[in-house]
């Protein structure tokens, strides 16, 4: 803390919002470290989260104390700290032009993916960035204190210019099948066939023979209906039944709807870091103040090795500008939640 501290020191302006990450090694002591910076910086509103590692600038942290922190300075009346979502987010319906909101949310609230999915509606122009607390100990959040159990962070205003974008970290294997049979996170039938005769199909006949090899590799993709862009979410393949011919998704599956299969893939992953980065900063009409990165503990070391290659890329892309970030249980973008994705939100 103090050499982040020491850093900011070196920097003029009159920051009046910060963002703070830190590695869940220090999460027991988020509380007194947030105290620290609010008086160390004189910036009274902070947003953040705890993570199982936590990035910046071409760096990636985990399995030690380590923090992150930026401080912006912004239009005074372009932001508001939101500390429980779900209360008070109807306070910004109406507003005029696009809202941005930064949040943070605890995984353990089952009530957060919907939440995720109303509350653009409820900004009236609403769009999301952000990500889940991951941790081993204490499952905060921080919106002006630490906090747990909510989704909360900071909504901008359209005064503040921001960009964002969305990389997957797997690739399709297969076609799109139509979900014709199922009952909760049961896959059934697919294409009026076994789901798991369709499974296999697309698998491949090595790894259809070998299904340990499966876990942590193969994942279902539920394609978002109504996007022209391809989009889809990464859900985790948590059973299968090879006497009744079923797959068990972690996540509520709908009759009729697209489904298809997909592989962690770390050269695919890159490549499409690679597309993302290049799109935003073609849509940055103006000069990069700052960043915010928020991953999936799927990618980083696990999907890219130890030597920070995700943070890198992102810095030989858009240079080295101000980011803080951390790897997330789960990401938020839009509307929705993801698994397995890296979201990039710079302010301009």
């Amino acid at each position: 803390m103090e050499s982040c501290l020491a850093q900011l020191a070196e920097h003029n302006g009159s920051p009046n919002l910060g963002f703070l990450y830190v590695t869940d090694e220090c999460a027991a002591d988020l509380p007194r470290m947030l105290d620290t910076v609010r008086e160390q910086t004189n910036v009274q509103h902070w947003v953040g989260s705890v993570g199982m590692g936590i990035c910046c600038t071409r760096h990636e942290y985990y399995d030690q104390p380590a923090a992150a922190l930026m401080l912006g300075e912004f239009a005074p009346d372009s932001f508001r700290i939101v500390h429980d979502a779900a209360s008070e987010v109807h306070q910004a319906h109406g507003a005029e032009g696009l809202q941005v909101a930064v949040v943070h949310g605890d995984p353990r609230n089952q009530d957060l993916p919907g939440l995720v999915r109303r509350l653009p509606s409820a900004l009236g122009n609403g769009y999301l960035v952000g990500g889940l607390t991951s941790s081993r100990s204490h499952y905060y959040q921080i919106a002006d204190e630490a906090t747990e159990g909510r989704l909360s962070g900071v909504i901008f205003d359209a005064q503040q210019s921001i960009v964002a974008g969305l990389s997957q970290g797997c690739s399709p294997i297969g076609p799109v099948h139509e979900l014709t049979q199922c009952s909760g996170n049961i896959a059934a039938r697919l294409d009026d066939r076994p789901a798991l005769d369709v499974f296999f199909d697309d698998i491949g006949e090595v790894l259809a023979r070998d299904l340990q090899r499966v876990a942590g590799y193969i994942f279902v993709g539920l394609p978002v209906r109504g996007t022209d862009t391809g989009d889809y979410l990464v859900r985790n393949l948590i059973g299968i039944d090879t006497e009744q011919r079923l797959l068990a998704v972690g996540d509520h599956l709908t009759s009729g709807a697209p489904i298809m299969f997909c592989r962690r893939d770390g050269h695919s992953a890159l490549e499409d870091l690679e597309r993302m980065l290049n799109s935003v900063k073609r849509r940055a009409a103006s000069p990069i103040r700052g960043a915010l990165y928020f991953s999936c503990l799927g990618r980083g070391r696990s999907l890219f090795g130890d030597e920070s290659q995700e943070l890198r890329l992102v810095a030989e892309t858009l240079g080295d500008v101000p980011l803080v970030g951390f790897y997330a249980n789960g990401e938020i973008c839009g509307d929705r939640l993801y698994g397995y994705t890296g979201v990039l939100t710079l302010f301009l």
